[in-house]
C-alpha cells in the first residue's frame, strides 16, 4: 500500500499471537495484491476495466464496497470511491485493513494490539495495567512537533486516523468537482472506534473544509476530532477534550 505498518503487541500465548502476527502481515500484503490500483492485474483494476464482476474478486472486494457506499451515505457524497471516473477504493482500504489485522492479532489472544498503518492507527486493550495506549498527533505545520496527544483510557478499541496534505501533498480529491480538495484546512484528525470509519471520516472532512466539516463531525456518534487550519487555527468537537491526555 506504499507504507509502513508497526505492530505493538502486548501479552498472550507466545505461539497463538507470533502466528497471529504472520498471518495479520500476510493479509496486508494480499490487500495490496488484490486492492492496488497501481498494479494493472490487481483484482480491483481488472474490475475497474471491465474484466472481472464482483462475484468473480476475493470475498474482501464485494465487502469494502459495501462498507464504502456506506461511507458515501453518511457523507451525503463527500467520500466516494471513484477517482477521475474510475473504481478507487484507496480510501477505505488501508484504514479496513489495519483494523482487521488488529482484531485478528486480539481474536489470538493479545491483551493489547497498537497497529500503525501510514500514521493511521487502530487500539485495542491495553499495554498493561491500569495503562491506556497513547497516540501523538503530528503538527503539521511544525515538523517533529505534535498538536495533541490522545488516550485511549476507557475504552477497549480506539482509533485515530489523519487526513491532510502535509505528507503527501494534494492527494485528497474533492468528488464534487473530481480535482483536488481546495479547503482552508491542512489536517484533520478523527478519533472512533473503528479505523475503518475513522480514516473515512477525515478524509470526507477535510474535503468539506472546517466549517461545514467540523458541523458535520459533531454530527457522528462517539467520533471526535481535531482541524487544523492553513492559518494555524486549531478547531476540535466538543468531546474531543476527554480524550487527551
Amino acid at each position: 500500500m506504499g507504507t509502513v505498518f508497526s505492530f505493538d503487541v502486548r501479552g498472550g500465548q507466545s505461539a497463538a499471537v507470533h502466528a497471529a502476527l504472520e498471518d495479520a502481515a500476510a493479509g496486508l500484503r494480499r490487500v495490496d495484491e488484490v486492492f492496488s490500483t497501481y498494479r494493472d492485474d490487481s483484482q480491483i483494476s481488472r474490475l475497474a476495466r471491465g474484466e472481472l464482476t464482483v462475484a468473480e474478486c476475493d470475498p474482501e472486494v464485494a465487502e469494502v464496497l459495501e462498507l464504502a457506499a456506506e461511507a458515501e451515505r453518511v457523507s451525503d457524497g463527500w467520500f466516494s470511491t471513484r477517482y477521475r471516473g474510475r473504481l478507487d477504493p484507496t480510501g477505505i482500504v488501508k484504514g479496513w485493513a489495519t483494523e482487521r489485522a488488529a482484531r485478528r492479532l486480539a481474536e489470538a489472544g493479545a491483551v493489547g494490539v497498537s497497529l500503525n498503518g501510514g500514521g493511521d492507527v487502530q487500539l485495542l486493550g491495553t499495554p498493561g495495567a491500569g495503562r491506556p495506549w497513547r497516540v501523538g498527533v503530528s503538527d503539521p505545520l511544525r515538523p517533529g512537533g505534535l498538536a495533541g496527544v490522545v488516550s485511549a483510557a476507557g475504552t477497549d478499541e480506539l482509533a485515530v486516523a489523519t487526513s491532510g496534505t502535509a505528507e503527501r501533498g494534494d492527494h485528497i480529491v474533492d468528488p464534487r468537482t473530481g480535482r483536488s480538495a481546495v479547503t482552508d484546512l491542512v489536517a484533520v484528525t478523527v478519533v472512533a472506534p473503528r479505523l475503518t470509519w475513522a480514516d473515512c471520516w477525515a478524509t470526507a472532512a477535510f474535503a468539506m473544509g472546517s466549517r461545514e466539516g467540523l458541523a458535520w463531525l459533531e454530527t457522528l456518534p462517539d467520533v471526535e476530532a481535531l482541524l487544523i487550519t492553513a492559518g494555524d487555527e486549531v478547531r476540535c468537537t466538543g468531546g474531543l477534550a476527554s480524550r487527551l491526555g
